[in-house]
C-alpha cells in the first residue's frame, strides 16, 4: 500500500516524533501521538504493538526517516514516513471526504 492508499483507508496511528516544544510553536495534528525521536528507541514496544499502520512524521521528513528507518530493524511491518507535518496535515485534510 501507498501512503495515500493508508490515509484513504481511514485506519492508522500517528506518530509525531518532533519535540513538544516544535508542536507548541509550529502546531500539529489532531489525534497524532507525540514521541520525540529521542524517545523512540525506549517507547518501541508502544509503537511496535499497533495492529494497524503506522504514518511518522516530523517536521521535514528527516528525523521519521530516522525513526522508521530504526522501528523497521526492531520488526515494524507497517510503517509508513508521513514527511514533514504541514504536508501531510494537507493531505489528510484533502483525503477526509474519502472515506
Amino acid at each position: 500500500m501507498s501512503l495515500i492508499e493508508v490515509i484513504q483507508s481511514g485506519n492508522y496511528e500517528l506518530i509525531d516524533v518532533r519535540e513538544p516544544m516544535e508542536l507548541e510553536m509550529d502546531g500539529n495534528i489532531d489525534g497524532a501521538k507525540n514521541i520525540p525521536l529521542g524517545e523512540v528507541e525506549d517507547r518501541q514496544e508502544e509503537i511496535l504493538s499497533v495492529e494497524k499502520p503506522v504514518i511518522i512524521f516530523c517536521r521535514s521528513g528527516n528525523r521519521s526517516g530516522k525513526a522508521l528507518e530504526y522501528l523497521n530493524s526492531q520488526g515494524l511491518k507497517d510503517g509508513y514516513n508521513g514527511g514533514g507535518w504541514a504536508e501531510l496535515k494537507a493531505v489528510l485534510e484533502a483525503n477526509q471526504g474519502t472515506f
